[in-house]
């Protein structure tokens, strides 16, 4: 996709326009390294297209890339160039929560995603022991609504399978209706009190979820009028 411009605008929209590339520089820019971790962050992109625009971008000079170690693969991380793309992809995201809200769908409230980016939201040092279990029911999943996040110190694993622990809290709500809590549209005492969360277990944990888990980063930022 070439404009035929030296508008500096019309070029870094060639490099950065493809579908996927901005939200692949925004997993990396998370901390996701590897491939798999990449996928995860980007549910319905094909393989294909993410090996497709991580070329892209290495050949832009955007990422950095590095053989594994002793293992088959690549891991990718952002250059300079990419960093400076941080506070600008903050305002997109700030810009987004102004005036997007209004035309998510359905579609857009994804398990998947929802999970990892709680996973990315534990303090860890705000638990007590640094140690957890954390069970999340989703009432409006059929194919996989029980998760688990499991807590042990710095290292926090997300896992579909019942891991055989003591749950120390449990969520039972909707994707949406976590969603909307994480992003800062409702609250977790509004959520309960319409009776659209249950969160069951002991107080340290259920008496303000947001000291341990952080909401999103645009949260404070109202969609308009």
């Amino acid at each position: 996709m070439q404009f035929g411009q030296f508008c500096p605008i019309a070029k870094t929209t060639e490099i950065l326009g493809e579908k996927w590339t901005i939200l692949i520089l925004r997993e990396i820019l998370m901390g996701s390294t590897r491939f798999n971790e990449l996928q995860r962050g980007l549910s319905m992109i094909s393989p294909a297209v993410l090996s497709k625009r991580l070329s892209s971008l290495d050949e832009y000079g955007l990422i950095i890339k590095k053989k594994i170690h002793g293992q088959k693969g690549y891991e990718y991380f952002p250059s300079s160039a990419a960093k400076e793309l941080l506070p600008i992809f903050i305002e997109l995201g700030n810009w987004g929560m102004r005036w997007t809200r209004e035309h998510l769908t359905d579609i857009d409230f994804d398990v998947d995603f929802l999970m990892l980016y709680l996973q990315r939201s534990i303090l860890p040092e705000k638990i007590p022991g640094a140690k957890a279990t954390i069970r999340f029911q989703f009432t409006d999943v059929k194919a996989q609504s029980d998760w688990w996040v499991l807590i042990d110190g710095d290292i926090i694993d997300v896992c579909t399978k019942d891991p055989c622990r003591e749950v120390d809290v449990y969520f039972t709500c909707s994707v949406k209706c976590l969603s909307d809590i994480w992003m800062g549209e409702t609250s977790y005492k509004k959520e309960i009190r319409a009776g659209n969360l249950k969160l069951v277990g002991h107080r340290s944990f259920t008496r303000d979820v947001t000291v341990w888990m952080s909401n999103c980063q645009f949260a404070n930022t109202k969609p308009t009028e």
